[in-house]
């Protein structure tokens, strides 16, 4: 399915559940903390390089972004406010439209929970991860800029991540650089797992 993520459109971006596409089909929902290199994992998905805006001001989308692979199939890109300088009121709207969009889109199948590599499972990380686990979400964590670490030290800090979840199920964890396009066959596995896995149900 490596062409169909080529094939990622812009769709729409909504502030709220309130203008979500119809609750349809199978959505993978990208988060993480704003200064985590979630658009950049995005991009490098679908071989775009603008597709997702990468920001010089962390925070600055404050909307569900959603990307079309077909009729069916969706990504969407999450807001993160972990490292951002928002009004506290636009972190509790957030925080509430997060929540409902877990409880109650019927179409999302999978998590992809953004990390930086080298600081890992931050209070924002587990917060996201609590919701996935509550609602019994699959989640990949991607563990990105791998390439600022030497190889043993990147491999350290995925196994002391798998350590920490070791009682988790559902949670995979993997290894992420953009800038040398590591650990994207591997998400591409992922993805396609997921998506083909729902539609053959």
């Amino acid at each position: 399915m490596q062409n169909s993520y080529r094939k990622a459109k812009f769709l729409l971006s909504c502030p709220s559940l309130k203008g979500c596409p119809d609750d349809t089909g199978y959505e993978v929902i990208f988060a993480g903390r704003s200064n985590a290199g979630k658009s950049s994992a995005i991009n490098t998905l679908t071989e775009q390089k603008k597709l997702a805006k990468v920001s010089r001001t962390p925070g600055r989308t404050q909307h569900l972004v959603f990307f079309e692979l077909d009729k069916d199939r969706r990504l969407v890109d999450l807001p993160g406010y972990g490292y951002a300088k928002v009004p506290e009121s636009v972190k509790l709207s957030w925080n509430q439209n997060m929540s409902e969009y877990f409880d109650k889109r019927q179409c999302l199948k999978a998590a992809i929970l953004v990390m930086d590599c080298r600081r890992p499972l931050m209070p924002f990380d587990e917060m996201m991860l609590e919701w996935c686990i509550t609602n019994k979400i699959p989640t990949n964590i991607l563990l990105t800029k791998s390439d600022k670490l030497k190889k043993g030290a990147a491999s350290s800090a995925r196994m002391a991540v798998q350590k920490a979840l070791k009682d988790t199920h559902g949670i995979n964890v993997q290894l992420f650089s953009s800038l040398k396009k590591e650990g994207v066959v591997e998400l591409y596995q992922y993805l396609d797992k997921v998506f083909e896995l729902n539609h053959e149900n």
